[in-house]
């Protein structure tokens, strides 16, 4: 596992886009501060860029790097979660500016899971983690549900976990707005 995340790291630092798992479905990932890369995911998903895409970080305390208003709600939602979820919060800061919404949120999810939180501890930097799949396409629940034109598309594609057919699923989102409202965008 330690050669895969070294080499992960330096394609995330090169603008390179990765197939990884994660602590949900595999994703497709990149430096979320590099605009080219974000770019790139966009175009290999096929999707509208008006469109946020989420982000992985290793730790509550990356967070408020990238979140301009860090509620107390969250911290308590993220620590008592049993599985992976994904806040969206307010305003981004420090990202590339075509990773965040429109209104400028972002989604963001702290990964427990080892290789993802190893990779965004390693680079040091939140990375997209978006489904390995064109928008619209269901998404695959396992690596031997990728389609050939997302693998072919990528920098590098980790050969960690590709064996496992456990079928993931997607995390849980939420969105926190102002005065801790809460609402859920997807359980």
């Amino acid at each position: 596992m330690e050669e895969e995340i070294k080499k992960c790291v330096d394609v995330l630092r090169s603008g390179g886009v990765i197939l990884y798992p994660t602590d949900t479905v595999w994703g497709l990932g990149c430096d979320a501060t590099n605009e080219v890369a974000v770019k790139r995911i966009y175009d290999i998903k096929q999707r509208a860029d008006s469109k946020a895409l989420l982000l992985l970080v290793d730790s509550v305390s990356k967070l408020q790097g990238y979140v301009d208003e860090m509620p107390d709600l969250a911290y308590d939602i993220i620590e008592m979660s049993e599985k992976p979820i994904t806040i969206i919060y307010s305003k981004g800061k420090n990202l590339a500016d075509n990773v965040l919404a429109n209104d400028g949120s972002i989604g963001i999810r702290v990964t427990k899971e080892l290789f993802s939180h190893t990779l965004c501890e390693r680079f040091r930097r939140p990375i997209v983690s978006t489904s390995a799949n064109v928008s619209g396409v269901t998404t695959p629940r396992n690596f031997s549900q990728i389609a050939s034109e997302i693998i072919q598309s990528v920098d590098y594609v980790v050969g960690y976990r590709q064996e496992d057919r456990v079928e993931t699923v997607a995390s849980s989102i939420i969105k926190l707005g102002p005065g801790s409202c809460v609402k859920v965008i997807r359980e």
